[in-house]
Order: C-alpha cells, then structure tokens, then sequence
C-alpha cells in the first residue's frame, strides 16, 4: 500500500509540474532596435529577435539582416538587385558585443504573447532559419530586417495582433523624406541615393509603410494590441534599454555638394561670359561637364532598366543625366561638329528644362544642390546651340 501511495503521490505531482510548465513563460521574446551608426549601411538602424529559453537559458537572437560576401559575383548582383541577404542566428552576448563596439543604443521591446503563439514563433524562425530557406530577395523598402519580423509577428499572430488604428494612415512624408531623415548630415550619400532612386518613392509612405525603419516599427509595436486570445493587452509588456550611448552631434562636413556645385555654376558663368565677349566657346569645359552627366546617365539607365530594384524605377535623374551626352562629349572633340550636335544640343536643353518642371510639379523630388547643375545646363546648351557655329572655328 505505502509503495501505491508512493506512486500515486509521484504521479499527481507530475501532473502538477507539468500544468506548472505549460502555465510558465517558456521563452521571452523581444523586439531589439538599435540606433544608427556612423557609417552607411548603419545610417537606418536595425531590427533582430531576441528569444531567451527560460527553461534551458539558451539565448540567441535572430537577424534578417546579413548577407554571405562569398556569393559568387557579390558586388554584380547587388548592383543589379539580384542579391540574397538572410536569417542568420547569433548568441545574445555576440550581438550585445557587436554593438557595443560600435557605440551604439539598443533598446528591448518583450512581447506579451501566450505560450501557442510562443512556441509559433520559433518554431517559425527555426524553420526559416533552415537552409533552403534563409534566404530571401532583399528589398530595401518592402522586404528588408524590419519588415520580415514585423511580417512574421503578422503570420504568428493573425487576427490577434490589432495595429494602431493610424498605423494604415498616410504619414506626411514619401519614402524620400524618411530616408532624408537619417542621411542628412551625410550629403554625399544623400546626394547618391537621391540620384539613385526614382519617381516610385516620392509618394507618400502610410505609417505600415513607414516600419520598413527600424524606429518606425518599434514605434508601431509600442502601439499595437493583441486581442482575442486570453485578455485584450498591449503587444509589448515591457520596454528597457540595454545600451545606451550619448548620441554625438554630427554635423555636415564642410565638404558637401551644396556649395561645391554652385562654386561649378559660378565658374562656368564667368566662363560663358568672358567667352561671349571673346567671341570663345571653351570646349573642353563642355566636354568635361557632358562627359561626367553621360556616365552618370548610363549608371541611372541601367539602374532603372537593367536591375531588379523595384525602388530605382521612373528615375527622370534621366533628363538631365543623360547617356547620351557621352556621345555629344566626344562630338565636340572634333574641330567641326557634325550637324546633328546643334539639334542634340536643342533636345538637351529642352530635356534640362523639362526636369525642372517635373521637379516644380513634384513627379519627383530632386536633391536641392542640383540646383546649379541644372542651371550650368541650361546656360551651357543655350550658349552652345546659339554659337557654336559662329565660333567653333575658335574654340578651345
């Protein structure tokens, strides 16, 4: 009897450790946002899962983030759109490490989910982090570090997880303003990505849109709700900072685009205006300027017609930055200019303009120090479509 009690008590308070197991939290999941860092491809932050298993106290975050620079043909493919990035997992102590190195903030965002939509998720990241499916096509503003965790807490949640009600509104910014945002003291680089991208991102982003920026997403989960499964809860229980570094105040380097290229346009008024009353056209100024604007133009052509970035499209960059100005730079390296230079001539000129107004109506934004660019345009092709017949004789 004393031996069926025995096992009768085991078996009862099994029972009872096992219903205290399925009650417990077995992971804390989090949401880890870290801030920008100095250079780049650190200017928008960054987005990872934090999953600590309470039972076993393994702790490990997982990171859309990364990408394998042993791809075969690595930098051709990410200029063309065709690379790869992935799911990769690291543990938490490496990644606090990374980012401490770096001097930059994180926060953490633990997620109030039950134990079904616990045991969901990792098994979803497990999943995705198997090696057929890691990795994904990387899109810069539809599918990138954010987006993928916000679009697996979407899957694992479903119905439950309610979004702000302002989450679906339009905010008042494009796409173009939110990147403005964190490239702004670097002008080089903003100046880059605005001739990069086209027309597509200039209209204007919902804040659901907006969370493709790891600071717009955590902004997004402080507000979102879960409902219909156990009590209506906020989606994050808890909020603390693990690394907090004082941000430095950056500012624009003196070297910046914005006085540099009107320095340009000064110049080549005082070179148009001294060539007018020398009866001289300076050429090798144009060859330089149409030169520089044709290359550029090839990189905006193949850009929108030859990669797969969807942002990159309906870049009218095009107009003034056209490829064909490459040949009309090496046109005028002859002492007579065929007769089809003067009417290129015209078109560019009408080209220049038409950016101008494309600008004005705001079919795309373009980065303000283009502004005299656009000018020395216009001044050179007017100049040379009026004299370069009576002076070509003359040119230099």
């Amino acid at each position: 009897m004393n031996l069926k009690k025995k096992l009768f008590g085991l078996i009862i308070l099994l029972i009872f450790f096992q219903i205290g197991i399925s009650k417990a939290q077995l992971y804390r999941i989090s949401l880890l946002t870290c801030d920008p860092g100095d250079e780049l491809y650190m200017a928008f932050g960054h987005s990872a899962i934090r999953v600590l298993d309470q039972i076993n106290g393994s702790d490990y975050v997982f990171n859309y983030g990364t990408f394998n620079f042993n791809t075969p043909n690595f930098y051709g493919k990410f200029a063309a759109g065709k690379l790869d990035y992935m799911l990769s997992v690291s543990t938490y102590a490496d990644f606090i490490a990374t980012y401490t190195n770096e001097k930059r903030s994180i926060r953490e965002q633990v997620l109030d989910l039950s134990i079904d939509q616990q045991k969901y998720l990792v098994e979803f990241l497990q999943v995705n982090y198997l090696p057929e499916r890691r990795f994904y096509r990387y899109d810069f503003f539809f599918d990138n570090c954010a987006t993928r965790i916000r679009d697996a807490m979407d899957l694992v949640l479903g119905d439950n997880l309610v979004w702000s009600e302002d989450e679906m509104d339009e905010t008042d910014k494009t796409f173009r303003d939110l990147i403005d945002e964190y490239v702004i003291t670097m002008p080089w680089a903003d100046l880059g990505i605005d001739l990069a991208l086209g027309a597509v991102i200039d209209r204007k982003a919902s804040n659901w849109e907006a969370q493709f920026l790891p600071d717009y997403m955590e902004k997004s989960f402080a507000n979102a709700m879960i409902v219909g499964d156990g009590p209506t809860r906020p989606l994050v229980k808890e909020t603390r900072v693990i690394l907090d570094f004082l941000k430095q105040n950056t500012e624009m380097s003196s070297f910046n685009p914005y006085w540099i290229f009107w320095l340009v346009a000064i110049a080549f008024t005082l070179i148009t205006y001294v060539g007018f009353k020398k009866k001289r056209l300076y050429l090798g100024f144009d060859i330089t300027l149409f030169f520089i604007l044709g290359i550029l133009g090839i990189v905006v052509f193949l850009l929108w017609f030859a990669t797969e970035h969807s942002a990159t499209q309906w870049n009218w960059n095009i107009l003034w930055a056209f490829p064909g100005h490459l040949v009309l730079a090496f046109a005028l390296l002859r002492k007579q200019p065929k007769a089809w230079v003067k009417k290129y001539l015209l078109s560019a000129l009408i080209l220049a303009d038409a950016a101008v107004v494309f600008w004005i109506l705001g079919w795309q934004s373009l980065h303000p120090s283009l502004i005299p660019i656009l000018l020395v345009l216009i001044l050179r092709t007017n100049y040379l479509y009026y004299n370069l017949e009576k002076y070509r004789s003359l040119s230099a």
